[in-house]
């Protein structure tokens, strides 16, 4: 290389280095305080004084499930927030804690700002809380100094050093009376990490949660383990060839990066919004407003957001296996299953990152580092463009390039890793995006080639004694949202085939939108992709210039409906799944889809149930819940990790503006670099 040109690159990689160097710098919540902001380290640790003191742990059995920030009534909320109104310094701040004390749930409210409890209710529906992980971390150990978990690992001729064990939740199939339990199930990690693909099938224990002691315990059958062979996925075990091969790059931001974190609000371009943390939901996406060019105003869209539930049924209806329909966020935690990201590969160079926390089952603080990651996404995309040729002698070719805010967080649960984004644009959409990645749920089977398999496997033979086990995966969205104001309805825009009946056309048909305002919520229950429609929520009280009312569209992605039959258990509780859309009046107790205590629930407090009352829905501060799904039928390029499958869906604004609001958008400048060869 030439001694000019080394130089220059010499330049650039310090540059580089030197900017990914303070881009990976976490930025600690300091700043501007919100009414939303989640609870801190210090809070949780008095939130646990507190409670302590009311209930001496040398007198009760005590256990913190969920900690989080008992969130202000809306309008509180929204009062402060408004210019109008002169913002007291802060709010008085609330926590909601539900525990297990001498075998029974509370549900807690602690005031942070007097130092008590201000309300402790005894729950004595059906359903436990959330699973904690230091609880499943210990009842996942017992089985290893069980004797006869040790002899059946010895009767197969296994290392019990090599075995490790983890915890399923037990869903409920009708029974009457039910103790807050979990089941244990285990693997053999010898000669490879990934012990979701080597399961010991066949052998499985009960525990119970309270006593924290093995309550049953079944070695029903024998069958082989799957071969380690193949399963690694380690970078650093690989062996040639490698490929294929991807060329690197770098992200240079001359102005440096595009947005602002101050305290836990964002601003961006033309939004600004608020990023919470819940250790059911995970992010929280709360007050997102845009700036209205032609107003000179920000203008509200969505007050709050998060992923509610999601709903895992595997298709698998045998001894070992029928019990698989997991509650991911009501069981287990998204936010709980955050786990830290890792720059430039989970993130790009570009990113800034957040760190998270929630309490642990002793109420302790627990910190997730770089839980977050926000960063701007040059994807080589068009805001939009035009080339117009049709000129007599001119050519005008005009394109504004892309750049999408991105808020990132993955959450591994159990085998799955989800990768969970909102995508900011400053065209006034916001993408929901999610990508299914991580190892797929095995079952030990019999088989070595697709010609031994007689009966139904419930699932494709990946390898060698390895069945993917045929699942779902639906997650349900709660969205708030306030269209330029609390006061809301929702549209369907029905698309109908006309005849052309009076020979007026040389056309026989032509569609059209024939409107349709639903009243109540079973207006508002739409199963998706039986009839075309456009789905919008509009602020009624207001209209453009030209007369067309405000709103946002509802844009889905692939669909995916449940196929169990309705009566079926598993659906019984997941019944917030059977319409992708679903409307309710706006009410701060109707958060979770599943219901507030998911383990072993019943499904008589769901989304569902709560929509039967038929409420009115018309000219009302709303809310809109949408259900992505995936049907899942794995393949062998599932295996032994599994490519990234992606989905999502769009609000993007519809009349909510005048004109194209991005239609005078700069281009962001471009660095352009030296190019170096050997």
């Amino acid at each position: 290389m030439h001694g000019e040109a080394a130089m220059a690159s010499s330049t650039l990689m310090l540059f580089f280095f030197l900017s990914s160097f303070f881009t990976f710098s976490p930025i600690p919540c300091l700043g501007r305080y919100h009414p939303l902001d989640p609870l801190t380290p210090s809070e949780f640790t008095q939130v646990r004084t507190i409670v302590k003191k009311s209930y001496p742990s040398s007198i009760h059995n005590l256990t913190f499930q969920y900690i989080a920030l008992d969130e202000p009534d809306k309008y509180i909320v929204k009062s402060w927030l408004s210019k109008t109104n002169p913002k007291p310094k802060t709010l008085p701040r609330r926590a909601l804690v539900i525990t297990r004390l001498d075998k029974h749930s509370h549900e807690i409210v602690v005031d942070l700002s007097t130092r008590s409890v201000v309300s402790d209710k005894v729950y004595g529906g059906h359903g436990y809380p959330l699973l904690t992980s230091d609880e499943q971390t210990i009842a996942s150990e017992l089985p290893l100094s069980y004797k006869p978990f040790i002899n059946s690992v010895k009767k197969r001729g296994l290392n019990l050093s090599e075995v490790v064990c983890t915890t399923f939740s037990v869903g409920w199939f009708g029974e009457e009376h039910n103790k807050r339990v979990i089941k244990i199930l285990c693997y053999y990690i010898e000669g490879t990490p990934n012990l979701y693909m080597r399961p010991l099938e066949g052998i499985s224990l009960v525990v119970d949660l309270d006593e924290l002691k093995i309550a049953e315990y079944y070695d029903r059958d024998r069958i082989p383990v799957p071969k380690a062979q193949g399963t690694e996925y380690r970078q650093s075990k690989q062996k040639p060839p490698f490929g294929p091969k991807l060329n690197g790059f770098t992200i240079v931001q001359p102005d440096g990066p595009g947005f602002k974190i101050d305290g836990h609000t964002i601003s961006w371009a033309n939004w600004v919004f608020h990023l919470g943390f819940d250790v059911r939901a995970g992010p929280v996406i709360s007050t997102a407003s845009i700036y209205d060019l032609e107003k000179a105003t920000y203008r509200q869209v969505l007050y709050r957001s998060f992923i509610s539930e999601l709903f895992v049924p595997y298709m698998d209806p045998t001894e070992e296996w029928y019990y698989k329909t997991f509650f991911d966020a009501g069981e287990f935690g998204f936010g709980q299953s955050a786990v830290p990201l890792e720059p430039l590969t989970d993130c790009p160079e570009n990113a800034v990152f957040m760190d998270a926390y929630y309490a642990s089952s002793d109420g302790t603080p627990v910190k997730i580092t770089n839980a977050f990651c926000i960063f701007e996404q040059h994807a080589g995309s068009a805001l939009w463009r035009h080339t117009e040729i049709e000129i007599p002698g001119e050519l005008i070719t005009e394109v504004r390039p892309e750049v999408n805010l991105i808020v990132r967080m993955v959450s591994t649960v159990g085998n799955y890793d989800y990768v969970l984004d909102w995508e900011f644009k400053p065209s006034g959409s916001i993408k929901f995006g999610v990508g299914l990645t991580g190892i797929l749920e095995v079952k030990g089977a019999p088989y070595t080639h697709t010609d031994q398999i007689k009966e139904d496997a419930y699932g494709t033979l990946l390898a060698d004694y390895t069945i993917g086990v045929y699942h779902d995966h639906f997650l349900t969205y709660y969205l708030d949202l306030d269209v330029d104001g609390e006061a809301n309805s929702f549209v369907k825009n029905n698309l109908v085939t006309k005849r052309v009946t009076d020979h007026s056309s040389p056309r026989k048909s032509y569609w059209t939108v024939v409107s349709e305002t639903a009243k109540t919520e079973s207006d508002a229950k739409i199963q998706l992709g039986l009839k075309p429609a456009d789905l919008v929520l509009i602020n009624p009280n207001k209209k453009t210039k030209p007369g067309n009312n405000i709103g946002y569209r509802l844009i889905p992605g692939s669909i995916s409906n449940p196929l169990l039959s309705h009566d079926d258990y598993p659906q019984i509780r997941g019944a917030f799944t059977n319409y992708n859309v679903w409307v309710t009046p706006y009410n701060k107790s109707e958060k979770w889809a599943g219901g507030q205590f998911v383990d072993q629930s019943r499904g008589d407090d769901t989304l569902a149930t709560w929509s039967l009352r038929n409420r009115e829905i018309e000219n009302k501060d709303i809310v809109l819940w949408y259900t992505m799904g995936f049907h899942h039928v794995p393949c062998q390029e599932d295996f032994p990790v599994m490519p990234t499958l992606s989905g999502g869906f769009e609000l993007r604004p519809t009349n909510f503006f005048e004109s194209n609001p991005v239609l005078k958008a700069k281009p962001p400048k471009h660095e352009h670099l030296p190019n170096c060869t050997k």
